[in-house]
Parts: C-alpha cells; sequence; structure tokens
C-alpha cells in the first residue's frame, strides 16, 4: 500500500517558504549579533612611528576611548621604519581580526607612486574606517635664523648649505617643502628621519635648518625659544596662535596639511567594520578624546569611511603631481 503524505503540496509549500523567512532572518541578524560581541579579545592599533609622535599620541587618544567603551584592552604598538610603511603592511597582512594601524597621508597616498614595489597595495588591502584628526604644518627654523622677510632672504643665499628633515620620502612634509623650495628658490637638501620627534631633536642639534612639522610638537620648541615659527601651511589656524599663513609672507603653495587616519585589513569582518564606524568617532566626540587631541596639536575629525576615502583620493592626486612635477624618487 503506498502511503500519502498528509501535507498537501499547497501546505508543503507554505512550510518551505516559512522555513526559508526564518533562515533569512537568522542571516540577517547573525552579523548584529557578531556587531555586539566584537572585540572578542585585545585590540592591537599598529603605528609606524616612535613613541612621542603625532600619530602616536593620536592612537593612544583613541586607544584609551575604545578601551572604555569596549571593555577589552586596546594597546598601541609602535613598529617605526620606512616612514610607516613597515606598520603598514603588518596591518595589511594581519588575519587575526583584531589588528589595526594608524597611518598618515604618505602610507595611503604615494607611498605605491613612490615604490611599485612596495609590499602592500594602499588602494586594496586596507579598509579605511575614519579620518581621526587633521593640522597644518608649521615651517620651523632654528632660533638663531632670521624670521619674516629676512628669513626668506638667508634662505635664497645659503644655497645647499641648509638641509631639511621630514619623516620620510614622500610624507606631507617632504614634499611640502619641496613646494616651499620652489617658491623661495632655495636648493636645501633632504633627510629623512623616523619620526617627527627625530626631526626637532636634529634641528636643535644643528644638523638640519627646515622642516615642516606639525604644531603639537613645533610650538613647544618655539615656546622655548629653541625654534622660529616662520609660518603655516594654509590659512591661519588656531591650533598655532598668532603664526602667520606662508602666502602672508609671498611663499604660495597649497593648504597641505598633515592628518592621521584608521585602517584595518581589507579582511577585517564586517561585523567589526560596522561597529567600528560607529564607535570610533563616537569616542572622538568625547569631551576627555577631544581635548587630548587638541592639546597634542590636532583638529578631531572622526569622519565616516566614505568621506575619508574620498580624502585619501583628492590628496592622491595632488601629492602624486607634485612628486611627478619634481621628478621625486626612492633614494
Amino acid at each position: 500500500m503506498t502511503l500519502r503524505n498528509p501535507l498537501s503540496r499547497q501546505t508543503r509549500r507554505r512550510a518551505l517558504l516559512g522555513l526559508a523567512a526564518l533562515a533569512g532572518t537568522a542571516a540577517f541578524t547573525l552579523p548584529a549579533a557578531a556587531q555586539a560581541t566584537w572585540p572578542t579579545q585585545p585590540v592591537k592599533i599598529l603605528v609606524g612611528f616612535p613613541g612621542g609622535s603625532t600619530p602616536d599620541l593620536s592612537a593612544r587618544a583613541l586607544a584609551d576611548a575604545l578601551t572604555k567603551t569596549w571593555g577589552q584592552p586596546v594597546v598601541v604598538e609602535n613598529r617605526p621604519g620606512a616612514g610607516g610603511n613597515l606598520a603598514a603592511d603588518a596591518v595589511a597582512k594581519a588575519t587575526d581580526g583584531h589588528t589595526l594601524g594608524v597611518v598618515i597621508n604618505g602610507n595611503l597616498t604615494t607611498a605605491r607612486q613612490l615604490n611599485p614595489r612596495l609590499p602592500y597595495d594602499p588602494a586594496k588591502d586596507f579598509a579605511v574606517v575614519s579620518l581621526l584628526a587633521t593640522a597644518p604644518l608649521v615651517l620651523v627654523t632654528p632660533a638663531d635664523q632670521p624670521q619674516g622677510a629676512a628669513w626668506l632672504a638667508a634662505a635664497r643665499v645659503a644655497g645647499d648649505k641648509w638641509s631639511y628633515g621630514s619623516v620620510g620620502i614622500g610624507s606631507v612634509g617632504h614634499l611640502g617643502l619641496e613646494v616651499v623650495k620652489g617658491a623661495i628658490g632655495s636648493p636645501a637638501v633632504h633627510v629623512p628621519y623616523n619620526g617627527n620627534p627625530a626631526v626637532l631633536t636634529a634641528m636643535l642639534g644643528g644638523q638640519i635648518q627646515l622642516a615642516l612639522v606639525p604644531p603639537g610638537l613645533a610650538l613647544a620648541q618655539v615656546k622655548a625659544g629653541k625654534l622660529h615659527a616662520i609660518g603655516v601651511t594654509g590659512p591661519r589656524s588656531e591650533l598655532a596662535p598668532g603664526v602667520p599663513a606662508l602666502a602672508e609672507l609671498g611663499v604660495q603653495m597649497p593648504a597641505l596639511e598633515v592628518w592621521n587616519a584608521l585602517v584595518a585589513p581589507a579582511a577585517m569582518p564586517r561585523a567589526a567594520l560596522e561597529r567600528l564606524a560607529r564607535d570610533v568617532p563616537a569616542a572622538l566626540r568625547e569631551p576627555e578624546t577631544r581635548q587630548r587631541m587638541v592639546t597634542g596639536g590636532w583638529e578631531p575629525v572622526g569622519s565616516t569611511a566614505e568621506a575619508a576615502l574620498a580624502r585619501v583620493q583628492a590628496e592622491a592626486r595632488l601629492l602624486g603631481d607634485i612628486i611627478t612635477s619634481r621628478g621625486i624618487k626612492l633614494e
């Protein structure tokens, strides 16, 4: 005898549709559940510059805020070298789902153009989470150098006896000073260092005569009478009170800024990226975090990923043009 299925074809169809709907609901809610539990272990933020550098200051302010938010330790690890590219490469290759990086302009905008053999691809190997903070650059000189128009005259006659420092070839400090050199007719020689603290140490030791550095580092030495602040890139800034714009001295150049961005490996789970997109801007809005950033010479931003990526792409074109027009290459 043949047993008949007690469920009609229509009933079976309704049951299957119901199961499919439940499966779809479960699939939809899983990322939200994962988002609520990530991070499941301590989070590491890699910084490609030494402790006390401006990227390090931003990373530590953010790490402390996120530690409170997540209830998991967020630890900053410094891996200086190659203008921040060593740490950026380590972030790109991280597979633990809990490694992030704080990078500077050049790591995302010019590194590949300068070095086609760069071990990471800035356009493919990162998920750009947020633009953390921005700042103008301050052109500083030793305290025994003249200021204003007198400094311009001295720079022109110094020839290649003057040198200038930056955090690496292709960094915004390097490219900005190439523009300054062109504007004032100076052939000053470039000397790269592992971070802006080392740049300032070299200047205080008489090894270099020029540098474009963030205000958080520059102004402490200016106030101590050890350096002169000649001018800032772009318009006058509240981060560098009393310092004129370089344009006021007749030095015409783009309004370059230094910035820090938070990046994750491109393979970072989507749930983690969604939580980062929510929690990082919120952390930068907290009064204590904002005050730490401003005290360190930064204007906190906390942008969306889309806005950060747009900034990276626009600046890649701007800085790329400077590299091409001046024939800058890795030495």
